[in-house]
């Protein structure tokens, strides 16, 4: 009994598929092979009874390819069905040239396949049915198609990127890194040269149910720098079709241009411009130090923003063959990976100057961090070459130490002669202890970095301090010799101690209010307390021992001999009181002790030292002088008169102010 006819429109796609079975399969192992594939395009194909028989049918199979091998011998008579379909199969062919020649024949113009939805589908589906085709009309119509899609695709991708505005860039890509992305179906293409007569209907019927299988996404969830989605689809549909056709090559040339030129630009408008050694080596420090800033900022969104989108719209246009994708991504990304990269090498093995240290240090943790996202974007070759660039950047402690040490011996080399006025803090060591303390919020940084250079540096080992503690502790120390040296600027030695106190004591609050206090240590700071007393017992002696030494009774006249004697001796004593006192208030006055508390403590001691002497003096020999002409003029003060003008000293007033 005669099998029943197929539905209407089955047959020509059952034929052609039947044949390229025939014609390419050269065992029964290769002709299911290919079965499957093509029910692998297209569920229509899948759904056809008389493609996929039962299992008892798969002797048709064999018939078709004893048939074709009895033909090859000149054994058994022509089948007249069999004939029927390579004629079928062969205008099918004839169809697909034809609809491809149309494109290029004068009439179509400077007309875009892709600027019509129809267009575009009966063409790919044309492209698609020629890939197998024999016959040289049929490979001169593929080469033809194969050309324009590569100029339509590269149209796409220059047009499917919308413009970049500098404004928004990172703030988009920083705030969208999290939102996912939507996912495009695949085109409604069939690869593999099903009816070419019936596919624009086909599509057209898939077409609403396509559409609403993706998933919905707003211009606005898209980084702006990404492709639209409905451009996506339709790359990825001329990827298929040329992957297929075996010009992969072509394809990942065309993507890597134009992508690449795309990456480069948002560099750009990251404010990442493009720098030889040279250049870094000349620029001023100013200009060069907002180069570093814009790269350290860039670092992460072009890690976690514009590769990493980058890959995952490389993965949904070539989501058929992994290593054009491969290939495809590496020729994209690698040259803005490598300008960044080659950017960090130039400032690492730049010229040292200590005001880059803290942008080396920002572009060495930022780099540290996205390093393994970096990588894990590329494989192979590209990937151990990618790591291999970064890592030598970040192995770079040449960079770092060279810096520190030339900071060290510009501390040293410090040479201004001139006291600061009032023994105020040098600005030296202002910048010296925040350049400090700002070198230890870089701690597990600087101590990977400084690893064994003390040592190697000095020839101390202690085990109980860290690197960075080692190379804190140097630039300290050498700060400490240069504010000692400088306190002998001073022919007061009573100003000397003002300068030393003033300075230790800004010293050790930086250390103790920061994370140095951890790196020093508890006992480096009880040894600088200790000292700053030491200090302020030294301004003491020199400034008051002269003062107390007119309130004591050694040097009077016994109180049993004359009396003139004695008032001669006690208007002197005080008389030179009063000189002694009036010239270090006028001269203490301006000087100026910056901590508050310290100031205090010290007017304290003073009070502590002169007023119980004077009132004690003045206490004993009061007697002496009152009543006697112009006694006044020599007890001029009170204790309390004196404990008001000691109040005023260390204020850092003005002359005659």
């Amino acid at each position: 009994m005669a099998a029943a006819a197929p539905p209407d429109g089955q047959e020509k796609v059952i034929a052609a598929a039947q044949h390229i079975v025939k014609s390419l399969a050269s065992s029964k192992n290769a002709a299911d092979d290919m079965i499957h594939i093509l029910s692998g395009f297209d569920n229509r194909l899948s759904l056809m009874s008389d493609l996929f028989p039962p299992p008892p049918s798969a002797a048709a199979v064999d018939s078709i390819l004893e048939a074709e091998e009895g033909t090859s011998q000149g054994e058994g008579d022509p089948n007249p069905d069999e004939d029927d379909a390579v004629a079928r199969a062969e205008a099918e062919w004839d169809a697909a040239a034809e609809a491809i020649e149309r494109w290029e024949s004068p009439a179509a113009g400077d007309a875009l396949v892709f600027d019509s939805r129809e267009d575009a589908e009966e063409y790919l589906a044309a492209a698609a049915c020629l890939a197998r085709a024999p016959g040289p009309r049929a490979d001169a119509a593929l080469q033809a198609a194969m050309a324009r899609l590569e100029d339509e695709f590269r149209h796409l991708l220059v047009r499917g990127a919308p413009p970049l505005a500098a404004e928004d860039l990172q703030a988009s890509l920083l705030r969208r890194l999290s939102l996912t992305v939507p996912s495009f179906n695949s085109s409604a293409v069939d690869l593999d040269c099903p009816s070419f007569a019936q596919h624009h209907a086909a599509a057209n019927e898939g077409g609403d149910e396509q559409q609403g299988g993706r998933s919905s996404a707003s211009d606005d969830e898209i980084s702006p720098y990404l492709i639209a989605p409905d451009t996506v689809s339709a790359l990825r549909d001329i990827a298929d079709v040329m992957l297929r056709a075996g010009y992969a090559p072509e394809l990942c040339q065309v993507y890597g241009e134009v992508r690449r030129d795309t990456l480069m630009e948002c560099l750009a408008v990251l404010g990442v411009d493009k720098m030889s050694l040279e250049e870094v080596q000349r620029v001023e420090w100013g200009v060069l130090d907002g180069r570093m800033k814009k790269w350290i900022q860039a670092l992460k969104v072009v890690v976690r923003g514009l590769l990493a989108e980058e890959r995952r719209i490389c993965s949904q246009i070539l989501a058929a063959d992994p290593n054009a994708e491969e290939e495809c991504f590496t020729e994209a990304a690698k040259g803005c990976v490598l300008q960044m990269l080659n950017f960090g090498d130039a400032i690492a093995i730049g010229k040292r100057s200590t005001e880059k240290l803290f942008r080396i240090l920002g572009m060495y943790e930022a780099l540290a961090e996205v390093l393994p996202e970096l990588e894990g974007l590329f494989s192979g070759e590209a990937k151990d070459f990618i790591k291999e660039e970064a890592e030598g950047i970040l192995a770079a402690r040449d960079a770092v130490r060279g810096t520190i040490e030339e900071f060290a011996n510009a501390i040293q080399g410090e040479t201004s002669r001139r006291p600061l006025p009032g023994g105020e803090i040098h600005p030296l060591t202002r910048y010296v202890m925040n350049y400090v303390r700002l070198l230890a919020d870089y701690n597990a940084s600087l101590n990977k970095l400084l690893e064994c250079w003390y040592t190697e540096l000095t020839g101390v080992d202690n085990p109980n301090m860290t690197p960075l503690g080692h190379c804190l502790l140097m630039l300290i120390t050498h700060l400490q010799c240069k504010i000692d040296e400088k306190s002998r600027l001073y022919e007061d030695e009573a100003l000397q101690n003002i300068f030393l106190m003033n300075n230790l004591l800004y010293i050790v609050q930086k250390v103790k209010d920061s994370e140095l206090k951890t790196l020093l240590g508890d006992n480096w700071i009880r040894k600088r307390r200790g000292q700053i007393r030491q200090y302020s017992t030294g301004y003491l002696r020199s400034s008051w021992t002269r003062v107390l030494a007119c309130l004591r009774d050694d040097g009077l006249p016994h109180t049993m001999g004359s009396s003139s004697q004695l008032k001669a001796a006690l208007k002197d004593r005080f008389k030179n009181f009063n000189l002694a006192f009036e010239e270090l208030y006028r001269t203490q006055t301006s000087w100026r002790v910056v901590d508050p508390q310290l100031r205090e403590e010290l007017k304290i001691s003073i009070s502590e030292k002169v007023l119980p002497a004077y009132r004690s003096f003045v206490g004993r020999f009061r007697g002496q002088l009152e009543g006697g002409r112009g006694s006044a003029r020599y007890i001029k003060y009170n204790p309390d008169d004196l404990e008001n003008q000691v109040s005023d000293f260390f204020e850092g007033r003005k002359p005659n102010a």
